[in-house]
């Protein structure tokens, strides 16, 4: 099971693959956007925010936030990892029900680009 700083850490790649990224994946993460994932194994949601190509002022809450962000994700720890580090297809897993999300359907069609 993957552990809160690693958790952190696939946070952290993830941020700065946006933050080095052209083309149509800048500008499926440049929506100003709420952002939460929550990791239900662990309990814990990470909060931030996606603007300009960027995921900022990220902070770990315990258990799910009292306020829903606009792009809410939910999947295990594992999970995180293994989409940030490309060996799960958000696609298949959103299907398969290993991610959960509530956002938009636009916004749904933006995180496939980066995830």
């Amino acid at each position: 099971m993957a552990t809160i700083e690693e958790c952190r850490d696939a946070l952290d790649r993830l941020a700065e693959n946006l933050a080095g990224a052209s083309g149509d994946l800048r500008d499926a993460a440049a929506p100003d956007r709420s952002l939460s994932c929550h990791l239900s194994d662990l309990d814990t949601t990470f909060v931030g925010h996606l603007a300009g190509g960027h995921i900022q002022d990220v902070r770990t809450v315990p258990g799910t936030p009292e306020r829903r962000s606009e792009i809410a994700l939910t999947m295990t720890g594992d999970d995180l990892v293994a989409l940030v580090d490309g060996r799960l297809n958000f696609a298949k897993a959103w299907a398969g029900g290993r991610v959960r999300v509530q956002a938009s359907l636009r916004d749904v069609l933006r995180l496939r680009k980066l995830l």
